[in-house]
């Protein structure tokens, strides 16, 4: 190959780097499109192209039956997925979540592992270095193969990955835990908080696709919440956005009606909060007034302290996410109820989909736009 000069060569990546984005961002393209679009000659576009499918970034679409009968087709090509993967990681109270993902945000591996609350930190986090070696290799890959890792922590985590106060997880309040996971995955790793994380997750794969202002409740063992302001997760002065603490007159106390009525109904039986929720939902499903009354004002409780964010924030969307998003219109109507009541402007409230699976799903789009910024970003 003829030696390229300084200048040259930096064009050639410039417009490698251009048509390759072009190609991850649309579904299939001819050369006369992606020279078009990034704005080359075509026999520029068709080297750069050829370069990408050898080095196994790009592939050439087979040739459709039909279109052989009307001439020579157009080749097309499109981006290779494949080409690389990453890893997303929920580190929960009770439990480890990984997936393993290709590029344009397939899941191609899952695996789950017991967490404990009083797990000592050093144990914990060669757990996570071992989930994460264990779900690479049930997608076929080394750890050091993944484009990058995403991590998802209960806890309060500021912009350098560490956890500046968690009350769920010993050992964890202090941990610089990006830095202590980059000592044990052979992979770029990035450390956000779960909820930061689940909004992000909603946004991208849920119920809020295609919503910029956005308040997202995390329902379970605890009340967490996550906020999306302008399209982008919020993180707050102190990366403590979206934690809920002690509020007063009991705004947060939403559990006590639940918990009642279980104690009531099963005096014997000793429950959590998310226990009892899940007890009065199952009986409220079966048609029991008394159930079905508890998780109304259960609900109503949960809108009652979403009142005092939903009125300054102004959202268009409410998503009610957690293990106890599956309470459906259970838990919706009674909270649409009283924001109809107290509400300016009232926001549409939903049930997730994604269920328990939300902050790892985060955690992978969190991994997909390191990548991108690895991979796609264009050479200064």
């Amino acid at each position: 190959m003829r030696q390229q000069s300084g200048d040259a060569s930096l064009l050639r990546r410039l417009n490698s780097a251009a048509i390759l984005r072009i190609l991850r961002e649309t579904e299939v393209a001819t050369l006369s499109e992606l020279a078009r679009a990034a704005r080359v000659s075509r026999p520029t576009a068709e080297v750069i192209v050829e370069d990408l499918v050898a080095d196994g970034w790009a592939e050439e679409c087979e040739e459709d039956q039909g279109d052989r009968q009307r001439g020579r087709p157009a080749r097309r090509f499109r981006f290779r997925a494949a080409s690389g993967h990453v890893i997303g990681v929920g580190i929960g109270a009770s439990r480890l979540r990984a997936m393993v993902a290709d590029l344009n945000g397939t899941i191609v591996a899952t695996h789950r592992v017991p967490n404990h609350r009083d797990m000592p930190a050093e144990e914990r986090l060669e757990a996570v270095a071992e989930l994460a070696a264990t779900v690479a290799a049930q997608a076929g890959l080394a750890v050091a193969d993944a484009a990058a890792v995403g991590v998802g922590t209960t806890g309060t985590v500021d912009g350098a990955g560490r956890v500046v106060k968690s009350i769920a997880l010993s050992g964890w309040t202090g941990l610089d835990l990006q830095g202590e996971l980059r000592r044990r995955i052979p992979a770029p790793v990035l450390v956000e908080n779960d909820m930061r994380l689940a909004v992000l997750a909603e946004h991208w794969r849920g119920a809020a696709q295609g919503r910029d202002d956005v308040v997202y409740l995390f329902t379970g063992d605890r009340i967490g919440m996550g906020l999306l302001i302008g399209g982008r997760p919020h993180r707050g002065a102190h990366a403590a956005s979206g934690e809920i603490g002690a509020q007063p007159h009991e705004n947060w106390a939403a559990f006590r009606h639940v918990m009642d009525y279980a104690m009531a109904a099963e005096p014997g039986e000793l429950r959590s909060s998310r226990q009892s929720a899940e007890f009065a939902i199952a009986r409220a499903r079966a048609g029991e007034e008394k159930a079905e009354q508890a998780v109304k004002e259960f609900a109503r409780g949960l809108a009652a302290g979403l009142i005092t964010v939903v009125n300054p924030l102004d959202p268009d969307l409410v998503v009610i996410g957690g293990s106890l998003s599956s309470a459906g219109d259970l838990l919706v109507a009674p909270i649409k109820e009283l924001f109809e009541d107290y509400c300016l402007y009232p926001p549409e409230v939903v049930a997730s989909g994604l269920g328990s699976e939300c902050i790892t799903l985060g955690a992978v789009r969190l991994a997909l736009d390191q990548a991108d910024r690895l991979l796609f970003t264009q050479p200064s």
